[in-house]
């Protein structure tokens, strides 16, 4: 099926942030995706904008609209390498990361609606499986204020769910759970950071403290397995001049070594799951002294990767990690992220495709979770933005038939 007209308009995030979004026209069906936009970067992604402008990225696109227009829509990697040969760079510097994320999404959503079938079907025509819901329960770092804990999230998998649906619950469960054990904690009202969690004005250690006693009730009253575990974003806290990272809640920098022997004390202390970008993003080295030493934990490169194939084979080779983050816009396209996604799990990496912290009430990314037969789906807990995905998470449980699998467990 051939795409006969694509538009481009520049649109608004759940954060406020500007962002393109494409209606693809297939047989008269519409497919439409607006990018999301990240706070926490990692400098390999690809670039969202010509020039920093959206209004420019828009503009620019008649002179290669006629290129796209007659592509088949459903050749997902053919029309990926079409926006990688106009743009002609490694970073989508001449076309914009945002228009090459939006008319590739849009395209084969617009495949799927003018063949009948949803959009994880046009990524796999054998997709089924469902992620386990990953969410953010306490945010920090560039995800809320100065006064928030340093790591960017603190997050909950319920491990024990056997329905989509309750997934979601038992997460919702523990987010409001923390919400009130934090309310008696702080003589102030409690806010919520960029991805719908908790931003209290206190230490790394007293949220996780929190977090800890939390899922530890809710399994107590629900009767489910729930694991949690943290994304740093060391990158965030990396600052060359003082040569270590700095955790502004504790006003301390702590060394390379001493930033590695602080996260394997949080594993111990806490049996975290899932600790993601525990070092700076080039520190392939140090990523794999932690895989190496923290058994039973998902050591996940996000910054690590951002999305790149290449920079995955060098992790794989390294030892670096046991799992990964998938974001469509951290390389551009969805042909480009299901190669990633491929490679990642062909080399025994556990996958959680994610969501941004300026994210948009679009639900395609339950859609990338199921079709590249990601373990998890990383998307906060409230929120509009964030529970558009999970609600069609639980449309697709019915769809497919899907069922969650835990294995990946054990690969920690």
């Amino acid at each position: 099926m051939r795409i006969q007209d694509v538009r481009l308009r520049v649109c608004y995030n759940g954060r406020g942030d500007l962002g393109i979004e494409a209606d693809v026209l297939v047989e008269g069906k519409l497919g439409r995706a607006l990018s999301p936009s990240g706070a926490s970067r990692g400098s390999n992604e690809a670039l969202p904008f010509v020039d920093d402008s959206p209004d420019k990225t828009v503009a620019q696109f008649r002179d290669f609209k006629q290129r796209i227009v007659g592509h088949d829509a459903g050749d997902i990697d053919g029309l990926s390498a079409l926006l990688r040969e106009i743009d002609g760079t490694n970073n989508y510097s001449r076309i914009g990361g945002s228009l090459a994320y939006a008319v590739s999404v849009a395209a084969a959503e617009a495949e799927g609606n003018a063949r009948g079938i949803p959009l994880c079907q046009v990524i796999d025509p054998k997709a089924s499986a469902l992620p386990f819901p990953l969410g953010n329960v306490v945010g920090g770092g560039k995800h809320a204020s100065d006064l928030s804990p340093s790591m960017q999230e603190m997050l909950v998998v319920p491990i024990g769910a056997g329905t989509a649906a309750e997934a979601v619950q038992l997460n919702l469960a523990v987010h409001r759970n923390v919400g009130k054990r934090l309310s008696k904690m702080l003589p102030y009202p409690l806010g919520k950071g960029d991805e719908g969690g908790w931003a209290p004005g206190i230490t790394d250690e007293q949220a996780l403290q929190a977090v800890s006693e939390s899922v530890a009730q809710v399994m107590d009253e629900k009767g489910k397995k729930i694991r949690f575990g943290i994304d740093v974003a060391a990158d965030s806290l990396y600052d060359e001049k003082k040569g270590g990272y700095y955790y502004r809640s504790t006003k301390k920098t702590l060394s390379r070594e001493q930033q590695i022997s602080f996260i394997s004390e949080l594993k111990d202390r806490y049996n975290l799951l899932y600790i993601e970008d525990p070092l700076y993003e080039n520190d392939f080295d140090g990523y794999a002294t932690l895989h190496a030493a923290l058994k039973g934990t998902l050591i996940v490169g996000d910054d690590l990767y951002t999305t790149d194939t290449a920079l995955l084979k060098t992790g794989i080779e390294k030892k670096s990690t046991n799992a990964v983050i998938m974001k469509v816009n951290q390389i551009g396209t969805l042909g480009e992220a299901r190669r990633f996604a491929k490679m990642a799990i062909d080399h025994g990496q556990v996958v959680a495709a994610s969501h941004r912290s300026g994210d948009n009430e679009g639900a395609q990314l339950a859609h990338f979770a199921v079709g590249f037969g990601c373990a998890m789906m990383k998307c906060g807990v409230v929120g509009g933005e964030r529970t558009a995905k999970l609600n069609e998470l639980i449309r697709l449980s019915e769809t497919l038939d899907g069922t969650l699998d835990n294995s990946w467990v054990n690969s920690a």
